[in-house]
C-alpha cells in the first residue's frame, strides 16, 4: 500500500448526506454523525498496524459541521486509503457522554476493516464500489419452497476433513455449493458475515489450556463491512470481491443467501468496555441509558443499540439496503430482533417505526425477512412480530417437537400444532404458514446428535464452570450419557434423529435445518459453542461417510417433502370439507383408528391429510413417542409405507417401486420411538 503524499492532498467542506464515504473522481467525502462533539477529527493512515497517522485534519465546526453531521471532502485521496476518526467532548458518564480524545475510533459506515483487530492494529479503509452484476440473476425462491441451511462460514469448511483448497473461506463455501445443491438446500442461512471484534477472549479452555475466541460473530464492529477474518486473499479489502464471489456462485445454483445480522448491540459492551466506534462518537445517540448514564441491556451482551432513535433507525436501513443493492443478499434473519421494537426508553412498542421501515422499504420488498423475536430482556413477540411481511424463528415448534418425541405427557396437542403450522400463534393475526421457520435445532444449543445423546448440557471447555447456555433443552440421551459403542443405544439414537428430521421436513411452514445434523454432527455435549473455534464446533466431514445412512435418509425426506405439494401449503387446515359432500382436509387418530381424543396420558397420534390437497394423493402419518411398540389401525385404502423411521437403510425410505404395500384396515405394528408415512396407492404417488 503505498504512502500517502500529504503534498497533493487539500481539504474541502463536504455534502453531509449519506454519512460514510464517498468517492469521487477528485477525492473522497467524509461524513460522521455526532450531535454533541464539541471537535472531530479525520485520521489518515499509511499503514493498518501504524499507531499514529500520517496526517490529520480538524473539522471546522463553520464550514464542515452541517446540523449534527460533520462532513468533509479531501481531494487527492483515493480508494484505499486508511482512516479513522476521533472525537472531543462532554466527559460525563452520568449523563451519557462518554468522549475521549486520545481514542481513534471506527467509522459506523466503514464499508471495510483492515489489519489486525485482536492487536488493535486495524484500520478502516475507503471502498470503490465497481462492482458488475450484469451477471447475476436472484433466484428468488418462493417461501413455500424453501429449505434453509444454517452454518457459520468458518466452520463448514476449517476442518482438515473438508476436502476444500481453502479452509474457513467464502471461496471454501463456493466449493461446497454441488454438495448443498444436491442435499436439496434453496437457501444458505449464515451466521454474522458483519465486521466484528473477533478477539482473543481473557480466558482459556481449562481442558485443552488454548485460548478462545468469539468464534460466533455475534459482536459487530462495523455493519456495512464483510468481515476480513474468512479472506483467501490476504490484499486489504479483499473480503469485498470474494464476498461477491459467493454470492454470484451461490445464485448461479440457484441458490440464496441469507444473513444473520446483529443490531442489538456492539462489541463495546458495558461501561469497563472499550471505546471502539458508537461510545466515543456520540455515546448516549446510540445506545439505551438508565438515568445515571449507565447501559440498559436487553441484549445480554452489555450494551443495547437505541433503535428507537431516528438517526439510529436511518443507519440500520441504509445498511440493510447496503447489503441487498451492493451484494445482492437475499434475506436476513435479524438477531434479538425485539430490541428493534423498543423506543428510545427501551420500551417495546406495537408497530414500531423502524420494523415498518423495514417491511415498507421498496428496496427490501423481494427479501426475505426472518427475526429472532424475542430479547433477554422479556421482549418475547413470536407469533406478533413485523406482520405478514416478517416470518420468525419458530421456539415453540423447537421446544414442542422435542417434548413430543421425549415422551412428555400432555405433548400431544402442542406437537399437533406445531406440525401443522403453529395457527395458534399466526392465523390470528391473518398470517400463515409461511411466518414460521421451524428449526429442531440450530446454532445455538444442541446439534441433533447431541439432543438425543445428552441429558445435561457439558459447557466445560468454554471456561465458564458450565454456567453458561441453556439448561432445559427437552433432550434425552437414549439411556447413556454421552459417547458409547453400545449398539442398542446407537440405534435408538440414529431412529431419534430420523424421527426428528422427518417431523421437520413434514410440517407446515419452512423448515430450517442446523447444518451437519444431516450427518450427525456433534459439539460433545457443548450447547454454547459460541467461543469453540475448534474442532468442536467444526464440521468433521468424516462423519459423511460414517453416518451416510443418515445423510441419505435425510436428502430422501427432503425429496419427499417437494415431491408432496401439500407439505408447501400456504394455508392453515380447517379440519373441514373444502367442497360440499367431500372428507375433511385433515383428520387425527388414535391407535385404535377412532377419532382423536387428546388425552394426556395417550401418546399415539396419527393424521389424515386429503389427498384432494397433495395431488390426489393421501397421506397418513403415524407417531409413536412411547418406549413400547403399538398396532396401530389404518383408514380404509391402500397404501404404501413411504417412510419408517424404525427401519434400516434402505428400507427405512425406499424409492416408490419398492415400497411395502398394506391393504385397507390392516393393523400396523409400529416400533417403539418411531414414526410412518403412508401414501395412497396412485399414479401420481
Amino acid at each position: 500500500m503505498p504512502a500517502l503524499d500529504v503534498s497533493q492532498l487539500t481539504l474541502l467542506p463536504g455534502r453531509p448526506f449519506p454519512p460514510g464515504t464517498v468517492v469521487r473522481d477528485a477525492g473522497i467525502r467524509f461524513a460522521l454523525v455526532s450531535r454533541h462533539a464539541r471537535k472531530v477529527w479525520l485520521s489518515l493512515f499509511n499503514a493498518p498496524e501504524d499507531e499514529y497517522p500520517a496526517v490529520e485534519y480538524a473539522f471546522d465546526p463553520r464550514q464542515h459541521r452541517f446540523g449534527d453531521v460533520w462532513s468533509v471532502f479531501v481531494t487527492g485521496l483515493r480508494p484505499g486509503a486508511l482512516y479513522m476518526f476521533r472525537c472531543d467532548g462532554p466527559r460525563e458518564p452520568e449523563k451519557g457522554h462518554r468522549f475521549d480524545p486520545n481514542r481513534y475510533l471506527f467509522d459506523p459506515c466503514a464499508k471495510a476493516i483492515v489489519g489486525d483487530l485482536d492487536a488493535q492494529r486495524a484500520k478502516c479503509m475507503v471502498v470503490h464500489e465497481t462492482l458488475n452484476w450484469f451477471d447475476d440473476e436472484r433466484p428468488c425462491v418462493p417461501i413455500s419452497e424453501t429449505v434453509i441451511y444454517e452454518a457459520h462460514l468458518r466452520g463448514f469448511t476449517a476442518h482438515t476433513s473438508s476436502g476444500v483448497s481453502q479452509p474457513g473461506t467464502y471461496r471454501a463455501l463456493i466449493e461446497k455449493i454441488p454438495y448443498l445443491k444436491e442435499f436439496g438446500v434453496t437457501s444458505v442461512e449464515l451466521l454474522p458475515l458483519q465486521e466484528c471484534g473477533e478477539v482473543t477472549l481473557k480466558r482459556r479452555n481449562p481442558e485443552t489450556n488454548q485460548p478462545l475466541h468469539n468464534y460466533w460473530g455475534y459482536h459487530p464492529l462495523a455493519w456495512f463491512a464483510p468481515s476480513a477474518r474468512f479472506v483467501s486473499d490476504q490484499t486489504p479489502g479483499a473480503q469485498i470481491e470474494e464476498f461477491r464471489e459467493m454470492v454470484v456462485a451461490l445464485h448461479r445454483a440457484g441458490m440464496e443467501l441469507i444473513l444473520d445480522v446483529v443490531f442489538n448491540h456492539t462489541v463495546e459492551g458495558n461501561e469497563r468496555g472499550p471505546a471502539l466506534s458508537f461510545r466515543g462518537i456520540d455515546n448516549s445517540l446510540y445506545y439505551l441509558l438508565d438515568p445515571k448514564g449507565g447501559y440498559r441491556d436487553f441484549s445480554g451482551c452489555g450494551n443495547t443499540v437505541c433503535c428507537g432513535h431516528p438517526v439510529v433507525a436511518d443507519l440500520i436501513v441504509d445498511c440493510l439496503r447496503y447489503w441487498v443493492n451492493t451484494f445482492h443478499v437475499d434475506g436476513f434473519r435479524v438477531d434479538l430482533a425485539s430490541v428493534l421494537s423498543r423506543d428510545r426508553k427501551g420500551h417495546l412498542i406495537s408497530n414500531a417505526p423502524l420494523i415498518e421501515r423495514i417491511t415498507e422499504d421498496p428496496l427490501m420488498r423481494g427479501v426475505k425477512l426472518i427475526a429472532e423475536a424475542w430479547d433477554v430482556g422479556g421482549g418475547y413477540q413470536v407469533g406478533s412480530f413485523g406482520g405478514e411481511r416478517w416470518a420468525e424463528w419458530n421456539d415453540r415448534y423447537r421446544d414442542d417437537v422435542r417434548k413430543f418425541w421425549r415422551g412428555d405427557a400432555g405433548a400431544k396437542s402442542a406437537f399437533a400444532l406445531r406440525i401443522t403450522g403453529s395457527p395458534d400463534l399466526y392465523q390470528w393475526g391473518g398470517r400463515g404458514p409461511a411466518n414460521t421457520i421451524n428449526l429442531i435445532a440450530c446454532h445455538d444449543g444442541f446439534t441433533l446428535r447431541d439432543l438425543v445423546s445428552y441429558n445435561e448440557k457439558h459447557n466445560e471447555a468454554n471456561g465458564e464452570e458450565n454456567r453458561d447456555g441453556l439448561n432445559e433443552n427437552y433432550s434425552w440421551n437414549c439411556g447413556v450419557e454421552g459417547e458409547t459403542k453400545d449398539r442398542t443405544v446407537l440405534s435408538l439414537r440414529l431412529r431419534m434423529q430420523k424421527n426428528y428430521l422427518t417431523t421437520l421436513f413434514l410440517s407446515l411452514g419452512v423448515p430450517m435445518l442446523l447444518g451437519g445434523d444431516e450427518f450427525g454432527r456433534t459439539q460433545r455435549g457443548n450447547n454454547n459453542a459460541y467461543c469453540q473455534d475448534n474442532e468442536i464446533s467444526w464440521f468433521d466431514w468424516t462423519l459423511l461417510e460414517t453416518n451416510r445412512d443418515l445423510h441419505r435418509f435425510c436428502q430422501e425426506v427432503i425429496c419427499f417433502r417437494k415431491a408432496n405439494p401439500v407439505f408447501a401449503r400456504m394455508t392453515y387446515f380447517t379440519g373441514q370439507p373444502t367442497e360440499a359432500g367431500k372428507k375433511p382436509d385433515l383428520l387425527w387418530f388414535d391407535a385404535a383408528g377412532a377419532s382423536q381424543t387428546w388425552l394426556a396420558s395417550d401418546l399415539a397420534l396419527a393424521c389424515w391429510i386429503n389427498g384432494s390437497e397433495n395431488n390426489g394423493v393421501a397421506l397418513y402419518l403415524l407417531f409413536n413417542p412411547m418406549m413400547t411398540p403399538l398396532r396401530f389401525m389404518i383408514p380404509p385404502d391402500t397404501w404404501r409405507v413411504r417412510i419408517n423411521t424404525s427401519l434400516n437403510a434402505p428400507r427405512d425410505i425406499p424409492p416408490l417401486d419398492q415400497c411395502t404395500v398394506v391393504i385397507q384396515d390392516t393393523p400396523l405394528s409400529l416400533a417403539a420411538k418411531s414414526m410412518m408415512v403412508l401414501s395412497s396407492v396412485s399414479t401420481k404417488g
